[in-house]
């Protein structure tokens, strides 16, 4: 018996990236109840296959015994920030790490911030995982083992972004699975309305949602309306410059009728001014979006400064003035290198 094989992963998908009917291929269970049961478990949490106390002992030494275990995953290390944010390094399998962030916000709402690769390819000049280069792909069982995770240490979650380490859109059959089995009425029920894929703007990929789902909600990260200053720090515009992007998700708004937030991660001496933000309003036009500000979050090495709180300021307010939604994001998990653009302590165990 060997695991279900992921087209975007060069390892075997674990029970926890499965459906019923592919735990029961996978784990050989003739028998259709057994596999609704360990799915049961899964989504409740269970941390290993011994303590699925209404399977057979048998089968829950066997499937132990075959796997190694529930999960191919383990949690490596795990920072507390004082504002309630948690951060966790999971270790893979392969000996390769990424991490996943859980936000509370004022009102006590927990959001799971998880990662769709280890490493990511499109190197942003701001995004501190941008500097690790890519690995490789998670399954869906190792984006969910993540979820997992923060559900144990914090409880009930109400919201999940793929906006951690990598680019979502280039792991989509991955992160496709991952929203089923989040929002799968059988298992942990969560509202797509309530899970958030970012990209930094691959056009196929969005299109690929467009056609084919999920339906959930979709985040662009922006940064500037400049062709040329976007390509200086989003290599990813060299590709599908903002002309190209912009037809996309009118493509994406026309067929789906959903706002698209766009995300602005503000450099105090690159964007933050009144001409960028001019330029944002004449490149929105017809699209209907909320822009998210996001003051960049210092990482050190990189030469980039934060917004004061004057131009912060200024650009919400002259956004706003022209009838724009604005949400300034506050500087969540910073003091363990959390936040927006700070994920990558490692990527493998060994150098």
């Amino acid at each position: 018996m060997e695991a279900s094989q992921s087209p975007q992963s060069p390892l075997p998908v674990f029970p926890s990236g499965l459906e019923p009917k592919e735990i029961a291929q996978a784990c050989g269970l003739d028998e259709a109840y057994r596999a609704k049961q360990l799915y049961s478990w899964i989504v409740k949490g269970a941390p290993s296959f011994d303590a699925m106390t209404s399977l057979p002992q048998e089968l829950r030494a066997l499937l132990d015994q075959r796997f190694g275990g529930l999960r191919s995953s383990s949690v490596s290390s795990a920072l507390e920030d004082g504002d309630g944010s948690l951060k966790l390094q999971v270790r893979l399998r392969d000996g390769a790490a990424v991490e996943c962030v859980l936000l509370e916000d004022i009102e006590g709402r927990k959001t799971a911030c998880l990662s769709s690769q280890v490493g990511c390819p499109m190197a942003c000049q701001f995004c501190r995982t941008g500097t690790l280069g890519f690995l490789r792909n998670l399954g869906p069982d190792e984006i969910m083992e993540q979820f997992y995770f923060l559900k144990e240490r914090r409880g009930f979650i109400s919201n999940v972004v793929f906006m951690g380490m990598g680019e979502p859109l280039l792991n989509l059959p991955a992160v496709r699975k991952a929203c089923f089995l989040l929002s799968d009425p059988e298992g942990l029920g969560m509202s797509l309305r309530k899970i958030t894929i970012s990209t930094s703007g691959i056009v196929p990929g969005i299109l690929d949602l467009t056609e084919h789902g999920p339906k959930v909600r979709l985040a662009v990260s922006l940064t500037t309306a400049d062709d040329a200053l976007r390509t200086e720090l989003m290599p990813v515009n060299k590709r599908w410059d903002l002309t190209e992007l912009k037809a996309a998700l009118l493509e994406y708004q026309a067929k789906t009728r959903e706002r698209i937030t766009l995300e602005l991660v503000l450099l105090g001496d690159r964007n933050a001014d009144k001409e960028s933000a001019e330029k944002l309003l004449r490149w929105i036009g017809p699209l209907r979006a909320q822009v998210n500000i996001i003051p960049w979050n210092s990482v050190p090495g990189l030469p980039f400064k934060e917004p004061s709180k004057a131009q912060l300021k200024a650009f919400s307010e002259h956004l706003a003035s022209q009838g724009l939604i604005c949400v300034q994001r506050m500087h969540r998990g910073r003091g363990v290198m959390g936040a927006c653009g700070q994920l990558g302590d490692t990527l493998r165990a060994d150098p």
